[in-house]
Parts: structure tokens; C-alpha cells; sequence
């Protein structure tokens, strides 16, 4: 299968304003709000969003979660998984945090990012935003407050989002994994 381009440059950039403004929305001036990306991946998407409401005027606490050590297949493979770094220089105690990755597939990551952000305090509330929702390939019961766009795709397809910063342009596309 050809790699099917499902969002150019154009229509992430639409996206991330959308979920901007449904953030700003939902936590006005961000006071009770702490925004936390699960890395790798969700922290250019994270530092995009938190860029724009930076230039917004609104004052942001962004943290990084690593979940190495709290995913359920940690392990269990051939395939040794590299700790990233968690960053967290302030509270997530009666917060609500706003939990950031780029695609979500079976929950398990998401599940996994809310058993350690457990280790860091009790927050008020958690909301998840993602990119990309692969909303029929679930495996938990774990669903975005704010979602960029819903993908159908099937088990055997992958997809990839890169960023500019990182992969040289800002698309996502869908592709057959490899078996």
C-alpha cells in the first residue's frame, strides 16, 4: 500500500489553532491548567499548542511524562524500549492537566501516562487531547476531550504523524504496517 496522505501542512495548522481555541475556551487564563505532553511524540505537538497560546498572551506550565516504565508491555519484547525524560517543575495538585499525544490507538499509552502521572500528585481532573483518534482499534475504554481528527483505519495500517522540527514537514499519513 502507498502511503495515503491524510493531512498536509495547511490542515494541521487549522487543526492545532481549533484545539488552541477549544483549550482556551474550556480553561480561560490556564490558572488551574497545566499542560503535560507524554513523550516522545506528543511534545511537538504540546510545544506547538502551548506556542500559540504563549503568543495568545496566556502564561502556560508545560511538563514532559515519560511512561517507560509504566506501559504494560515494558518487557515484554525482543525490542528494548529507551526511557525518555519526565519533566515536571511544578504541581499537578488540584489541577487539571491536559494530557497531550499525537495519536490514539489502543488507550494503552494514555492508561499508562495516567498511572505515572499518579506518582507525581492527585490532579483535579485529566483531559486527554490528541491529533489523530483511531477510534475503532481500542482496547480500553479511554476517549479525547479534544481530538484534531478521527481516522478509520484498520489493525494492519500505521499512522504517522511528523512534524517540520523533526521529519522535515508537518503531514500525517497512513500506511500497511509491515508484517
Amino acid at each position: 500500500m502507498t502511503p495515503k496522505k491524510i493531512l498536509n501542512a495547511n490542515e494541521i495548522s487549522t487543526i492545532l489553532h481549533r484545539l488552541s481555541f477549544q483549550l482556551i475556551e474550556d480553561h480561560h487564563d490556564f490558572a488551574d491548567t497545566v499542560i503535560i505532553a507524554i513523550q516522545p511524540r506528543g511534545v511537538l505537538l504540546a510545544e506547538r499548542i502551548v506556542n500559540f497560546l504563549t503568543k495568545e498572551s496566556f502564561k502556560i506550565q508545560l511538563g514532559l511524562l515519560d511512561i517507560t516504565f509504566y506501559r504494560d508491555d515494558f518487557r515484554r519484547n525482543e525490542k528494548v524500549l529507551k526511557a525518555n525524560k519526565t519533566i515536571l517543575d511544578f504541581s499537578i495538585e488540584n489541577k487539571t492537566v491536559v494530557l497531550i499525544d499525537d495519536v490514539l490507538y489502543t488507550g494503552r499509552s494514555i492508561r499508562a501516562a495516567l498511572d505515572a502521572l499518579q506518582s507525581y500528585g492527585r490532579p483535579k481532573a485529566v483531559q486527554l487531547l490528541n491529533l489523530i483518534d483511531r477510534r475503532f482499534s481500542r482496547e480500553l475504554p479511554i476517549q479525547p476531550d479534544y481530538c484534531g481528527i478521527q481516522v478509520d483505519s484498520r489493525l494492519n495500517q500505521k499512522v504517522k504523524v511528523n512534524w517540520k522540527e523533526h521529519d522535515g514537514e508537518d503531514s500525517v499519513y497512513l500506511f500497511k504496517n509491515k508484517e
